[in-house]
Formats: C-alpha cells, sequence, structure tokens
C-alpha cells in the first residue's frame, strides 16, 4: 500500500549505534496528560518511538501504563497533550481509526472471535470479496497462510479460533496487525499466560517484526524478558515518567527503583508482634499448573502479607484455602488439626473468612441496604421460626457501622449509593460478623482515596492486636510494608521467599516478585 512506499520506513532505525540525524521519531507522545473526576491518571508523559524500536513500558500496578495505551489505542482522549505518528500530529478518537493509522494491540487476553476461523479473525469486516459479492474463502485463506507464514507460524486457516492455544491466538492478533499495515504494535503482558518455548517463539516473532521496521510497545513485569527483547525502556510511577533509557545503559535494580522510588511517610506504620503458636498451617499445597509446593503458616494475632504480581497465585492460594479452589496435594492445618475445605461453608464453619478483591461482584449485593449486606454472613444466627429478628440484625448493624465508620446515613442506606471505601468497610464487616479466628483480605485498599486507607490500616491492626490471625495479599507495596509482620513473596505459583519487617523493602520485594532474586543465601546477603 502507499504506507510501505514511505522512504523512511526503509531506512535503518540505528546505525552504528547513532541517533539518524535528519529521521523523525515514527510516534511521539508529548505532555499527554489525562483526568478523569477526581483523579489525574497521567500527567505530562512523554515519550518517542522509532521504526524498529522495541520499548518497554513498565510500573508498578496503577502506574498508569495501561491509561497511556488506551490513550495510544483510541479507547480514551487525552485531556491534554499530543499524539504525532511520524511527525503529524493526530486524534485518535476509537480503536478502529488507531488501527487505520497504524496502531494495533496484541492483549492478554485477545479480543478476537472464537465462533470464527483464523483467517476470519485475520480478515475481520475487511474480508476478501468476489465479483458476486461473497466472501472469497480461498483469497482470504491464502492470505491468512500468507501472513501466518511471515513470522514462521502454520496454522490451518480455516480451524475455529476457539479450537487454538492462547499462543497461537496471539500469532493471530499480530497477523492481523501487519496485514493491516500496523505501524505500532502493542504487546500488554504477551507472555503471562504462555509456556517458555512459546515466549522463545514470540520473541522470534518480535525480532522480525523489528527488522520490518515495526515500532513495538512491550509491557511486562519480567525483567529478564525486557532485557532479552527490548531496546529501549520508559518507567512510570504515579502516572508520571520517571525515566527513558535505553536497555544497555540500565540494570534491573536500576529499573526497578526508578519503579518505586517513593518515600515511606505519612503511612500508618504498625510494630511487629505475634503469638507463637500457629493458627492456620500449609504444607506441600499444589494445584495443577497454578500453585506449586507451598508451604506457609500463620500465626495469631499476625498480618502475614502476600505480594507478588497479578497471576503468580496469590488470590488462587486465597481461594485454595478458603475451600473454593480444589487442590491436588498437600495439607492444611486450622490450630494443629488437618482440615480440608469442599466448599466456603466448611471455612465459615472453622472461623476463616475471605473478603475477595472483587468487592463488586463477589462481595456485596449492590441494590440492598447495609444491614441486609452485613447480616448477610451470620442469617442463620438471626433466623427466629424463619424470619429475622430486626432487633438483632440493627444491633449487629450499628456495632459495625460505628466499629468501622461506616458513613452511611442510615442502616437502611442502599450499598450502591456509598463511596468504594465506605463498601469496603461494609464487605469487612459482613464477613467479621462471622467472628472468624482468620481474616484473608484481598487488595484491601484497592480504589480507595488515601484517608480510607489509613483508616482501614489502623483496623486490621486492631484486629490482630485482638489475637485475629490475618492473612492479607496486596499489590500495593508501602501497604504491605508498613502492616505485615511478615511478607511472602510470590512468583509463578511459587513462595519465592519469606522476608521480615525488618528486612523488607520496596526493592526487595520487587526483584523477588519479577523473579530476580534466586535463592534465599542471596536474600541473606543483600538485606
Amino acid at each position: 500500500g502507499a504506507m510501505s512506499a514511505d522512504p523512511r520506513l526503509k531506512m535503518k532505525p540505528e546505525s552504528n549505534g547513532k541517533k539518524m540525524t535528519n529521521s523523525v521519531p515514527l510516534l511521539r507522545m508529548e505532555n499527554i496528560t489525562k483526568i478523569f473526576p477526581g483523579v489525574r491518571a497521567l500527567s505530562n508523559v512523554s515519550f518517542a518511538l522509532d521504526a524498529g524500536e522495541v520499548r518497554a513500558l513498565v510500573g508498578e500496578n496503577g502506574a498508569g501504563k495501561s491509561t497511556l495505551i488506551k490513550i495510544l489505542s483510541g479507547v480514551y482522549q487525552p485531556t491534554e497533550g499530543t499524539i504525532l505518528i511520524e511527525g503529524t500530529p493526530v486524534s485518535i478518537n476509537n480503536p478502529a481509526e488507531g488501527k487505520r493509522m497504524g496502531v494495533s494491540s496484541v492483549h492478554q487476553e485477545v479480543t478476537l472471535e472464537p465462533y470464527l476461523s483464523v483467517a476470519e479473525n485475520i480478515f475481520l469486516q475487511r474480508q476478501p470479496l468476489n465479483k458476486l459479492g461473497f466472501i472469497d474463502y480461498r483469497k482470504m485463506n491464502a492470505e491468512a497462510t500468507y501472513w501466518l507464514s511471515q513470522m514462521g507460524v502454520q496454522l490451518d486457516p480455516e480451524i475455529p479460533l476457539g479450537m487454538i492455544s492462547i499462543a497461537e491466538k496471539q500469532m493471530v492478533a499480530i497477523a492481523q496487525a501487519i496485514s493491516l499495515n500496523a505501524k505500532i504494535i502493542i504487546f500488554d503482558e504477551p507472555t503471562s499466560s504462555l509456556t517458555q518455548k512459546e515466549t522463545d517463539h514470540l520473541f522470534e516473532v518480535i525480532r522480525k517484526l523489528k527488522q520490518q521496521n515495526i515500532g513495538i510497545i512491550y509491557i511486562s513485569h519480567r525483567m529478564d524478558e525486557i532485557f532479552e527483547v527490548c531496546t529501549s525502556v520508559t518507567v512510570m510511577r504515579d502516572g508520571q515518567v520517571t525515566g527513558n533509557e535505553r536497555i544497555e545503559n540500565l540494570t534491573p535494580d536500576d529499573i526497578i527503583r526508578l519503579m518505586v522510588g517513593r518515600e515511606l511517610k505519612d503511612m500508618f506504620c504498625r510494630e511487629q508482634r505475634y503469638a507463637a503458636e500457629p493458627i492456620l498451617e500449609i504444607r506441600r499445597l499444589s494445584v495443577q499448573g497454578i500453585l506449586n509446593d507451598i508451604n506457609l503458616t500463620l500465626h495469631r494475632g499476625e498480618i502475614l502479607g502476600l505480594a507478588g504480581l497479578v497471576g503468580s497465585g496469590r488470590t488462587e492460594l486465597a481461594r485454595a484455602i478458603f475451600g473454593d479452589l480444589p487442590y491436588q496435594k498437600g495439607e492444611i492445618r486450622i490450630n494443629g488439626a488437618a482440615f480440608t475445605p469442599s466448599e466456603p461453608s466448611d471455612s465459615i464453619r472453622k472461623g476463616i473468612a475471605l473478603v475477595p478483591e472483587d468487592r463488586k461482584e463477589i462481595g456485596l449485593i449492590l441494590k440492598q441496604s447495609v444491614a441486609k449486606n452485613i447480616s448477610l454472613t451470620v442469617l442463620r444466627t438471626l433466623h427466629r421460626f424463619g424470619f429475622i429478628k430486626e432487633h438483632d440484625e440493627s444491633l449487629l448493624t450499628g456495632e459495625f457501622i460505628e466499629k468501622l465508620a461506616i458513613k452511611t446515613p442510615s442502616p437502611n442506606q442502599i450499598v450502591q449509593n456509598l463511596s468504594g471505601g465506605n463498601q469496603q468497610r461494609v464487605v469487612i464487616s459482613k464477613w467479621l460478623a462471622t467472628e472468624p479466628d482468620i481474616l484473608i483480605i484481598d487488595e484491601p485498599t484497592r480504589g480507595i482515596d488515601v484517608g480510607a486507607k489509613s483508616e482501614i490500616h489502623a483496623f486490621l491492626d486492631l484486629l490482630a492486636s485482638r489475637g485475629m490471625a490475618i492473612l492479607m495479599i496486596s499489590s500495593d507495596l508501602p501497604e504491605v510494608i508498613t502492616l505485615s509482620d511478615r511478607i511472602a513473596v510470590m512468583y509463578q505459583g511459587r513462595i519465592r521467599t519469606i522476608i521480615n519487617k525488618q528486612d523488607a523493602t520496596e526493592e526487595l520485594i520487587t526483584s523477588c516478585a519479577t523473579g530476580q532474586m534466586k535463592t534465599e543465601s542471596e536474600i541473606g546477603a543483600r538485606a
């Protein structure tokens, strides 16, 4: 097409390590700011991408990477700032427009049509037609085979997409992009569900795309991959760029420092203290393909932090303990006695409560009142002859509204109308009403403003000081460090290490969570 006739794309982007003088970057994002109601998601973000460059985009969860990518793909519009493609300012109003301008994405969860064939997916909404206006299947299948072969992929173009592996679906998404004449391809955590062999093949394909002068933005948490496949890196923290650098000028530790380097001030801080006797012991617990040989002990009065990247198995471990995910091997002991939960109600009876991360989906009945939500888990004790004892329900609710400082006009307020922080308190109340010995809480302050955060922190500390054992999953490193007595770091379904409160730093946790640290002794040497 007219695109490939552009002489600039024929040039090698870097010759002898020096920038070519008169070359315009393939993409420039200049001073991109994005403000959502009440939140400044991005603040003056700028970076450039050359043809044939593979630029890593890294940062902790919530640093603004996905907002930035959504702006580049046309899902969101920037509040301020400019996007230039090959030196020309563009406004990308929706993803289809983005694709026409040469911007394509390959997501972890590839968004394609499972019931259509491989070829139909590659040519979605632009199938070649014959003279009679029908889809020309022979031509379409032949072209699909051609684009796949460009990447060294052999796939039957007629097989339904639902029948192939995740890795193969990614190849279909890449074939779709290059057949659309993509200039920029965004990869979002592409290896999170791939085997090592599939990952190696993906990197081969990325190298081929590089040779075709396509610019690539590669979002990943895995340091080894970034150093293997990327030529440069942009680091983000709290909606801003903290570094734009060629990869050879950085070490993994430098990147981690740019990702986390914030001051731990104004944080709630708790003393390390817990009883000697274990309440929950997990030995060699394994779930096929998800958890591998997990050993963990939780003591009375302890807050044990569970850190790790999304997909490392933290939530699955919580679900296995709670009887919501069957495990194949290993054992769970509570107060020294073996315990095999077959469903969550077993665990609730045993004194375990789980506050899930996805409060809206699992944690609350949004259309019901605060009182109804809080009493949900203890209806059995509130029932009398099939009626709920209203008096007890309002006593219970009143107690929690007070204890947790839930800001609600009355116990009869519909939960949907409360703020996120107050909804979170209602979920916690609902589980505390079961008077658990063990509280498992997943991302306790996700999506909550700073003020409400420290109140919830103080409350969890209070529960622990009264002897409750708390297993807290959190991606918020300052939260993990300030609240936990000990921190178990997970990586790819295993517990990589357990760090004591006094040794914990954001750098240490991040290097364990990204697979940098290899052994206990190394950690001993570093800490």
